[in-house]
């Protein structure tokens, strides 16, 4: 059996190039051994957090090295077993990365049976009901520590993350203001969202926008993106503010850190908290994160879209468009065609 996978050719400089970043090559599947499995993707998850290990240097992973499997979280089946653990017809999540098959030995962490509810699609595994849906839902209760009544700013606002937080905002009896890339999200946040106010970074000028709606008046800043969007955002914070950082897909591409906005003066003299977070360290709290999504998607009280792409070899391609602002809900591959 052969197995294809897509890997780290070089490092980018900037934006990654399809051509000269990744290379696909394929190798024999050796045979699996006694407590070992032999999975078979079926969906990928595509993420933000992918292009920070392509980068070498410090970060709270560590990065892919060059000709390694470019990392990602997948939808797999067990297609032969020799485990007492897991059955061959088995459906797990499992951060295998760009890859069709792999031998995982049945005690590794990092693979787990899908629980997701049979009236649920199992996709949402990997993104509501998985890493990004534990991420809002953590990052958004555990570090802003919300309060009904205050008001909440939110960047990629349509995406995995930024739309499932806005909604818990909403639930909680806040005002959410959403900033997104293009007229058909904004509209999405505020007519299918019910998000209080949402802007379009392409075509509006934040800063000025958010100074329309009052000064001093942003009590919480979910922060997916960094860069210039966030310093507008920082502008308006009000006392005692929270600021949870989750992303900085903004400057993921640049070769050297941006200059900026020294922050270190607003949030003294706002007396704000801004607190950068790992979801993997609210490991106890995923069971009680996954339990209340699971009950408002049934309920109706949460809306959730998906962006399900085809072809193990369009990959690259489908991942390009998390720094285009052309995905347009969490990003997954279908690898089965």
């Amino acid at each position: 059996m052969k197995n294809e996978k897509w890997v780290l050719k070089q490092r980018p400089m900037g934006k990654p190039n399809i051509e000269s970043d990744f290379e696909k090559i394929s190798e024999e599947v050796r045979k699996i051994e006694y407590g070992e499995i032999l999975v078979e993707t079926q969906y990928l998850s595509l993420d933000p957090y992918m292009r920070g290990r392509m980068n070498a240097g410090p970060s709270y992973a560590s990065p892919v090295e060059i000709g390694g499997v470019m990392e990602g979280e997948v939808i797999a089946k067990v297609i032969e077993s020799k485990s007492r653990l897991y059955q061959k017809g088995d459906m797990v999540n499992a951060k295998i990365g760009w890859q069709k098959y792999e031998v995982l030995y049945e005690n590794e962490p990092s693979i787990s049976k899908i629980n997701t509810p049979k009236d649920l699609p199992i996709t949402y595994s990997l993104g509501i009901l998985g890493m990004p849906g534990r991420t809002a839902h953590l990052g958004y209760f555990e570090i802003l520590k919300p309060k009904p009544g205050e008001t909440i700013v939110v960047s990629a606002a349509s995406g995995a993350v930024g739309s499932i937080v806005g909604q818990l905002a909403k639930l909680m009896g806040c005002r959410v203001i959403g900033i997104v890339g293009s007229d058909k999200k904004v509209n999405y946040c505020k007519n299918e969202l019910n998000f209080d106010y949402c802007f379009n970074y392409n075509t509006q000028d934040i800063d000025s926008e958010l100074g329309k709606l009052g000064e001093n008046f942003i009590n919480m800043y979910f922060d997916n993106v960094g860069g210039e969007i966030s310093d507008a955002v920082l502008n308006h914070i009000a006392l005692f503010s929270r600021t949870a950082v989750c992303g900085q897909i903004a400057i993921y591409n640049s070769p050297t850190p941006p200059m900026g906005p020294r922050v270190a003066r607003t949030l003294l003299t706002k007396q704000s908290t801004m607190q950068g977070f790992i979801v993997f360290n609210f490991a106890h709290k995923y069971e009680e994160a996954i339990s209340d999504l699971s009950n408002w998607i049934k309920e109706g009280k949460i809306v959730y879209k998906e962006d399900i792409n085809e072809g193990f070899n369009n990959i690259p391609l489908n991942f390009m468009k998390l720094f285009e602002s052309e995905n347009f809900g969490k990003l997954v591959v279908d690898v089965r065609s």
